[in-house]
């Protein structure tokens, strides 16, 4: 579609016209922001365990010395040579932020079903820093709903998203998932967000060009 030509009087009103709806948009993201805080919490009852470069660890393990944790779940499936280029662009933001996170008390890794060798070496081929660990067999990817099985999807049972997505061709999704740690050690989940949910995290989706309306 061809911009319209107008005069900068004219660019000006439709600018400040467009900039009391971003205000409003603001406000509202702010109440959603507040209201997401609210959210209970789960209590993790299982102890999913992961293989890194390192060897084992536990969830509780990946915390260090911070109380809050993100997880992004990234789409690396075992035995396929495809890497998500989503995930890796959104990667590489992180890599960059991830010491910003840290001094605000949050903990970051990544998780993957994909053999620990695998992973190392994209990892190595990035250039990537974080850490990123994976679940191989365990129940962590399918319990926070981004691994499927081939039953399951051939049934027409595989859901993503919250139930909005019927998946069949991909075994392995993308997201982010929070936990929180408390005083005696328990851990708890407080957030997962999936597909356009991890969009405020890729910088060039707030300032380049918007291509055809995703769904969402």
């Amino acid at each position: 579609m061809q911009p319209t030509i107008v005069s900068r009087k004219d660019w000006l009103a439709a600018r400040k016209a467009l900039l009391a709806k971003e205000l409003e948009m603001t406000h509202a993201l702010d109440n959603l922001r507040a209201e997401r805080r609210q959210l209970p919490w789960v209590r993790i009852e299982k102890g999913y365990v992961f293989e890194g470069s390192d060897g084992k660890c536990s969830l509780l393990d990946l915390f260090g010395d911070h109380s809050q944790l993100a997880i992004y779940h990234f789409m690396l499936t075992p035995g396929s040579d495809h890497i998500c280029p989503g995930c890796s662009y959104t990667m590489d933001h992180v890599d960059a932020a991830r010491q910003h996170f840290e001094q605000a008390d949050l903990a970051f890794a990544a998780i993957s079903r994909a053999p620990i060798k695998r992973i190392e070496q994209v990892k190595a081929r990035m250039g990537w820093s974080f850490p990123w660990l994976s679940s191989g067999d365990g129940p962590f990817n399918y319990d926070f709903g981004v691994s499927f099985t081939e039953p399951d999807r051939a049934a027409g049972r595989a859901r993503y998203n919250y139930d909005k997505t019927k998946i069949q061709n991909s075994a392995d999704m993308f997201g982010v998932s929070v936990f929180i740690r408390g005083g005696d050690g328990d851990i708890f989940h407080t957030y997962s967000t999936y597909h356009r949910g991890t969009e405020p995290a890729d910088g060039r989706l707030q300032l380049a060009r918007p291509g055809p309306q995703r769904p969402q």
